[in-house]
């Protein structure tokens, strides 16, 4: 195992008399839930898998180019700086974060651009120029999605919701804000155009969702993106982990690296401590786990028994879709590319539809093209640029053996990207990286390989998602996109604000357990 600290330090640590809580997985999930709890007085522990912390936020590091693996774009930036101002901190000491405007391109199939920004006038303008009936319909969105940020964001997001209760106080606004539409259909009430009605509801793709199924109160991300801004860590993302490591090592508290959990163990049914891969047992008074849900039931708590979230019942729900990833980088700067652009394909609901549903690899793809060094030159050597390029694709579901086709796709897409925005990419390139379904569930152990989890339907969201405290086993945390609210960095950040709240202070500790 690799220690942040020395093996010297490590033993100082286990000889800390401060209850003990133990965190399986650095994604920004479980280092938001460390320093929470780190916060509260408690002597934390973080297991890692991987070789250093992230998770999907991991940094891949390669011939002088700096890959960001996952979340490229923070939104809610106060939800990162709580984490800072509960440490007595201040976030814009350890990680500076620069707005972006427009927020992203979408270039459709035919060549037309839309740009998202947070000027209403210049939005008005975009959709005029798409469409002028519809100005009218932009104007009804925008107060529709506030409305929805309002109930779904600032009331629900961090609160737990693992008791029936919850969702019946919910339900009324539920229907009242229409929530139990899909994001396409909700768009389509005030989208007349179809290329407005795609601009207006890709978002869930972002959170693994699909925009024909996933409930509409993730139409909030609008107004969200609007009020608050899309933002970049300077750096990269990584420099976001970097920062969040550094508050738990302030604490007094530690990672521990290259160090796979193979057990949760209990005692008289409470979460007792950990089983590594390696076989050494750590005792701890509480454990949160940040790892896959699917993984951390059919796998942690595999000789637990449980009465609600079953092996069968992880196997029959509905997973995200997965990504396949391409990072590259090149000789040359291509500085006609923006930082955040989205590539569509000739398809949309079809091709979601081959994605989600009938789970076969398309021809065609739509894609999410990142060029970080549009605005930070600092990721790649002189006079050169990294990028990051990803297409939703099926989870493992689909039977696809990603060993050979993964090299045969990443060429279909360095085809595309060459006809479309990096003219003569082809013979540009001296660093690349691949990462394909199979890696989310190999190095990820994700369940399917999906990217993102449980698929953000209304039935597998709120009280209907796994929830953030164990239903079998007392003293068990659950943070992370499997978990309330689900996936993206507001998202996996809020789950670990919902069981601070349900988890009391070290110095109440005395074994006391909130049960389900």
């Amino acid at each position: 195992m690799n220690f942040t600290t020395r093996p010297s330090d490590f033993a100082a640590a286990r000889a800390d008399t401060r209850p003990h809580a133990i965190v399986i997985g650095a994604g920004f999930g479980g280092l938001a839930a460390a320093i929470r709890l780190g916060a509260k007085g408690y002597r934390v522990s973080v297991y890692e898998k991987l070789d250093g912390p992230g998770g999907r936020g991991y940094v891949y590091r390669q011939d002088g180019f700096t890959f960001d693996a996952g979340p490229t774009i923070i939104t809610a930036p106060f939800i990162f700086e709580e984490l800072w101002n509960i440490c007595g901190k201040t976030m814009s000491d350890h990680v500076q974060l620069r707005s972006i405007d427009p927020f992203y391109k979408i270039r459709f199939d035919d060549g037309t651009i839309f740009e998202a920004t947070a000027d209403l006038k210049a939005m008005r303008a975009q959709v005029a120029r798409f469409e002028p009936g519809d100005l009218e319909g932009f104007a009804r969105y925008m107060i529709a999605s506030e409305a929805i940020y309002d109930e779904a964001f600032t009331k629900l997001v961090d609160q737990p919701f693992h008791e029936l209760s919850t969702l019946f106080k919910s339900a009324p606004d539920l229907i009242r804000l229409g929530g139990f539409r899909t994001v396409y259909g909700k768009v389509s009430e005030f989208f007349k155009n179809e290329k407005l009605r795609v601009a207006f509801s890709f978002h869930p793709l972002l959170i693994g969702g699909n925009p024909f199924a996933t409930t509409s109160y993730y139409c909030l991300i609008a107004h969200l993106e609007r009020t608050f801004g899309v933002h970049y860590a300077l750096g990269g993302t990584g420099a976001l982990v970097r920062g969040m490591v550094e508050l738990i090592e302030g604490q007094g508290n530690h990672l521990v690296y290259n160090a796979e959990i193979d057990e949760i163990i209990t005692e008289n049914g409470h979460a007792a401590g950990v089983r590594l891969a390696s076989g050494e047992t750590v005792q701890a008074d509480l454990v949160v786990s940040n790892a896959d849900l699917g993984w951390t039931h059919t796998k942690l708590l595999r000789n637990v028994p449980r009465k609600v979230w079953t092996d069968e019942k992880i196997a029959r729900a509905d997973y995200s879709m997965s990504l396949f990833v391409w990072y590259f980088g090149t000789n040359r700067k291509f500085e006609d590319c923006y930082q955040h652009t989205m590539v569509l394909g000739p398809r949309y609901k079809e091709l979601l539809t081959d994605i989600f549903t009938r789970k076969t690899l398309a021809e065609d793809f739509s894609l999410y093209l990142h060029r970080p060094t549009a605005n930070d030159p600092s990721l790649a050597p002189e006079g050169c640029d990294t990028f990051y390029v990803l297409a939703p694709v099926p989870h493992l579901g689909s039977g696809v053996d990603w060993a050979s086709m993964a090299e045969p796709y990443r060429q279909k897409i360095e085809k595309r990207l060459e006809e479309t925005l990096l003219p003569g990419l082809s013979q540009s390139i001296i660093s690349s990286h691949m990462l394909t379904p199979q890696d989310f569930k190999d190095r990820l152990l994700s369940t399917n390989g999906a990217a993102f989890g449980m698929e953000p339907k209304l039935f597998q969201s709120a009280w209907f998602r796994p929830h953030n405290i164990s239903s079998d086993v007392p003293g068990l945390y659950f943070v992370g996109a499997g978990t309330h609210p689900g996936a993206g960095l507001p998202g996996v950040v809020s789950s670990a604000k919902v069981i601070d709240r349900l988890i009391p202070p070290a110095s109440a500790w005395a074994g006391k357990v909130k049960t389900a």
